[in-house]
């Protein structure tokens, strides 16, 4: 499972990207061609100012002699680089360096020509093995050329091509392949031109060993470059491999176990301490799927006190239709149908509201939020609330200042329409209810008070329960359990808060908190 993870699909394209970098320095050598042929040009530019000196030379002697031709190659005492040669009109050899001896050709460190070759860069094992893709391509594009080798060696008449344009009065060059070591040969031949005409020519030629030479050390060090690269690029693949690529395996095999055949959660994601995107997802799954884990519990929660919640009323209307059977009063029959119509009232009530709330959990998401102003809809709330009261209740509205709110208008009237239908529950007669709204901080607070007798502690935690419901002997009408239920769920949905708390002078204040947002007229 291991070597899977780390050679899984996102593992071979991180390599494939590393390795693809390693193609950066080895495009290096493409451009080598480009940097061989202008040190090839530059060596025949200097073959050619080497030729036409001696030619200039050999013209103001008026015809060609080749005894002071002779004298001059001897004169140059080998400081030349090329092989020259001296012709007449007829192609014959009339004087050669190469004929004056060997020229001694020290290396950088002084070493002797002998020593120095047995050290060549080409015969090195990494340039054997960096080159081995390339002698592999060249034998896939048939035979090499054969080497021709100096085409004039011991002949005593020069009768190539540049021999021929030179003495036809034009300059004439060739390139021939060398048989040592794959370097080339440039010819370049001069005429030499007397007030005759054309007398001979001057013959230069040098091979381009020592620039391959030069291009066998550079290309070493662009395969040490490669190779570099290409261990590095393996490194980083297997790095990543072990670093991305096995936690997201893991993480793959943590969401296909944390569900059983029937959908049920059997555990969550670990957070992770990791200080990267790796770590920030798993933490994020963490997040989500303990919020899944809450919300199946709430909702199966939920289920459990619906089906509580339906219990009493419908063994208060079994037992009630039961009596009404029995009994021949028409008095106590009337008052058994009376307890089954009480109870039927309170299940429609109490289906109601059930739907109401698993509405509001569905929609609250989807629902556009608008800028509401609570001056605008506070006063129509306490209004219809007002209308509503029979037992000469009081409610009093005390807005400081206009304070701006993002949140669904409906839904916020919802809210407060409930808050204040609790207080009234819980005022007695004549009694009175204050809401007040204002602004605290980057909050909006609004507040609804009564002057009942408020929560006991124990219950202040539970008040916002579903279907949790105190109601103190003698108090308010029937009541469901789940307005406060809703106003919680529709504050947290807009991203405000809500709390109940008891006041030292009697009674219970409910506060809710949204967040201010920007006037829009301002």
């Amino acid at each position: 499972m291991r070597v899977r993870s780390v050679l899984s699909r996102l593992a071979v394209r991180l390599m494939a990207f590393n390795i693809l970098l390693v193609f950066l320095p080895a495009a290096g050598v493409l451009f080598l061609g480009t940097y061989e042929r202008h040190m090839v040009e530059a060596q025949e530019r200097t073959m050619v100012q080497e030729g036409r000196l001696l030619a200039a030379a050999l013209s103001v002697r008026g015809s060609l002699d080749p005894d002071v031709a002779r004298r001059m190659l001897v004169q140059l005492g080998q400081r030349h680089e090329a092989r020259l040669r001296v012709v007449d009109r007829e192609g014959r050899l009339l004087a050669d360096s190469a004929a004056l001896g060997p020229r001694r050709e020290p290396t950088a460190r002084g070493e002797e020509p002998a020593a120095a070759a047995s050290a060549e860069p080409q015969d090195s094992f990494l340039y054997r093995l960096g080159a081995a893709p390339f002698r592999l391509l060249r034998s896939l594009g048939g035979p090499p050329a054969p080497a021709q080798g100096d085409i004039y060696d011991g002949a005593g008449r020069l009768t190539g091509r540049e021999v021929a344009d030179a003495l036809a009065g034009r300059y004439g060059a060739a390139t021939r392949l060398s048989p040592d070591r794959g370097s080339m040969t440039l010819y370049c031949a001069i005429p030499v031109r007397t007030g005759q005409g054309i007398e001979g020519a001057v013959l230069v030629s040098q091979s381009t060993y020592r620039i391959l030479r030069a291009l066998y050390a550079v290309r070493i060090g662009v395969f040490k470059v490669v190779l570099a690269s290409l261990a590095v690029a393996v490194l980083l693949s297997l790095v990543a491999g072990t670093t991305v690529v096995r936690p997201l395996a893991r993480l793959r095999r943590r969401a296909g176990e944390i569900l059983d055949r029937r959908g049920r959660l059997l555990g969550g994601f670990r957070p992770s301490g990791r200080r990267d995107e790796i770590g920030d997802l798993e933490r994020a799954l963490a997040e989500l799927t303990a919020r899944l884990e809450r919300h199946l519990r709430q909702m199966e929660s939920f289920a459990d006190d619906v089906s509580h919640e339906f219990k009493n009323p419908l063994a208060s209307i079994s037992s009630a239709t039961e009596l009404a059977l029995d009994v021949d009063d028409p008095a106590e029959r009337r008052r058994f149908l009376e307890v089954v119509r009480r109870e039927v009232g309170h299940m429609e009530r109490l289906l109601t509201e059930v739907r109401e709330i698993s509405h509001i959990d569905a929609q609250l998401e989807g629902e556009e939020p608008e800028v509401v102003r609570l001056a605008t809809i506070l006063p129509g709330v306490v209004e219809a609330a007002r209308l509503r009261v029979a037992d000469g209740a009081k409610i009093e509205l005390d807005l400081h200042g206009n304070p701006v709110v993002v949140a669904s208008p409906d839904r916020l009237v919802q809210v407060f329409e409930n808050l204040i239908d609790n207080a009234l529950g819980f005022s007695p007669p004549a009694g009175t209810v204050e809401v007040t709204a204002d602004v605290a901080g980057s909050d909006a607070v609004v507040t609804v008070t009564d002057a009942g007798p408020g929560v006991p502690a124990e219950h202040l935690g539970r008040v916002f329960d579903r279907f949790f419901s105190y109601r103190p002997e003698g108090g308010a009408r029937s009541h469901t359990g789940l307005g406060l239920a809703i106003v919680r769920s529709v504050v947290e949905s807009c991203g405000g808060s809500v709390s109940a708390a008891n006041r030292p002078e009697g009674g219970a204040i409910f506060e809710v908190r949204l967040p201010l947002a920007a006037d829009p007229s301002s």
